[in-house]
């Protein structure tokens, strides 16, 4: 295996100092255009690269913020990563991207791996509805913001969208198409984003002089098109089968598409369905998807933002002037053609 070139074998090729290698890569304007020129070759003709993560250490300060979702199948995750890595990219930075699969412990090892890597910072939306993993990584001291996550009972900042008036969105517009009796296609309990999706579902029902009993839940582990249809089959096993379905979130929803689609059943005629997050998926559906649209792409570049502004601050030994806030996006209803026939 071939050995990297350090600084010390272009200082020999040159025939100067180290210090001066160092200051023509860090301070080019205090080295002579001989010795410099002289030292560019070197650097050329042995291929050196310099070592980042060793002048990251040097320095304090790592120029990788860390983000952690729940999954990157999901496209409204990689939609957030999008906003994250521009505003990013726009300070210098680069975004070392990881997925928690919906899993805890998975959780708990990457942002130890970004604890190891000494990152900037970190955005995460949280897979350990306990908060043990959050508290775990508090301790060393590495600044985070949450992303699709509002930050209650902790100090820190927190970009989400309002889940309660999104789901009340969805299931507000049923009722006003007619239906009386709605299937919530949810995912897993701990998650609060499921539960916001519920509670506004519920809160929509009540304005409309309906009850609970009115909201036929089915729950999912998974957030995926495979545990969607699962749902569909189960939705189809329903003796008295409510005429319309609101999912926790499009991919979700698209297997409920697939499953209904193969039962012969007819959307939205036969039954209506509503997404949440309006991923591109939707809009191209066999039956196009009517979905609660979330801005990711601006979630992630405000929570980025958000992430820098904190540790700019610190670095200047002004943590104080940084003011933690929770910026909380309105969602958007999108109608297509999935919820429209008339009753």
């Amino acid at each position: 295996m071939a050995q990297s070139v350090g600084i010390k074998d272009v200082a020999r090729a040159a025939g100067v100092s180290v210090g001066t290698v160092s200051n023509v890569i860090n301070r080019p304007e205090t080295v002579a255009g001989e010795t410099r020129a002289r030292v560019l070759s070197a650097i050329e003709r042995l291929g050196y690269v310099r070592s980042e993560s060793a002048r990251q250490l040097r320095a304090g300060r790592s120029r990788i913020m860390g983000l952690l979702v729940l999954d990157m199948g999901n496209p409204f995750f990689v939609d957030v990563a999008r906003g994250a890595e521009r505003a990013a990219r726009d300070a210098g930075l680069g975004v070392m991207v990881c997925n928690s699969a919906q899993n805890a412990a998975e959780e708990a090892e990457y942002l130890s791996l970004f604890a190891e890597q000494r990152v900037r910072g970190v955005l995460l939306t949280p897979a350990d509805a306990t908060g043990r993993n959050i508290e775990a990584f508090r301790r060393h001291g590495i600044p985070f913001v949450l992303v699709d996550r509002v930050a209650e009972g902790t100090a820190e900042c927190s970009v989400s969208v309002d889940d309660v008036a999104g789901g009340a969105l969805a299931v507000r517009h049923l009722v006003d198409a007619g239906h009386r009796s709605i299937a919530y296609v949810s995912g897993p309990p701990g998650l609060n984003q499921v539960r916001d999706r519920r509670t506004g579902a519920l809160n929509a029902l009540a304005e409309a002089g309906l009850g609970p009993d009115a909201l036929r839940e089915l729950p999912s582990e998974r957030l995926d098109v495979a545990a969607g249809r699962d749902a569909g089959a189960r939705l189809l096993g329903l003796a008295d089968r409510p005429t319309a379905v609101f999912c926790a979130n499009d991919l979700l929803a698209l297997g409920v598409l697939q499953a209904l689609y193969a039962a012969g059943v007819v959307v939205p005629d036969d039954l209506a369905i509503v997404g949440y997050d309006d991923i591109e998926f939707a809009a191209a559906a066999a039956v196009p998807l009517t979905s609660v649209r979330q801005p990711a792409v601006t979630m992630g570049a405000l929570a980025a933002e958000l992430l820098l502004e904190e540790t700019e601050a610190g670095a200047e030994g002004g943590a104080g002037r940084h003011e933690h806030r929770r910026v909380v996006l309105q969602p958007e209803l999108v109608v297509r053609r999935s919820s429209l026939a008339a009753r």
